[in-house]
């Protein structure tokens, strides 16, 4: 099996559903190690090649190259879970500032706000 972290541009085979065969396409792993190491599964956001379309919560991957990216391409705030079994390569990492920036577009897209002390909490779940 690939061996892969947070950060890390991972290729992805993806089988196609109605016929023989499978694409490969890059991701951007953002599970954390804990997860990676406990599950047989990683959380991944989608890379496209189309540079053209930027949709809410989509950036242009500005060091695509230092990546290990082939061409220009989008991080898109698209995310998926995969089996690890279906990374095919490590293609290189991200640089940790477009890291980050893509924490914060995430979090925009799910509406994860950092907690104020003004915002209203849900409370901690008890044991049963």
């Amino acid at each position: 099996m690939i061996s892969f972290e947070r950060g890390d541009i991972v290729l992805v085979r993806y089988a196609f559903a109605d016929e023989p065969g499978a694409k490969q396409r890059p991701g951007l792993v953002v599970s954390g190690a804990e997860y990676n190491s406990s599950r047989a599964e990683a959380m991944i956001l989608a890379i496209t090649s189309n540079v053209t379309r930027l949709l809410y919560g989509d950036a242009l991957i500005e060091d695509w190259r230092g990546a290990g990216l082939p061409m220009p391409s989008v991080l898109t705030a698209t995310m998926r879970t995969i089996q690890r079994a279906m990374v095919a390569a490590r293609l290189g990492a991200i640089a940790a500032r477009e890291l980050r920036a893509a924490e914060r577009r995430v979090r925009a897209s799910l509406d994860l706000r950092q907690p104020s002390p003004s915002r209203k909490r849900f409370p901690e779940p008890t044991s049963l």
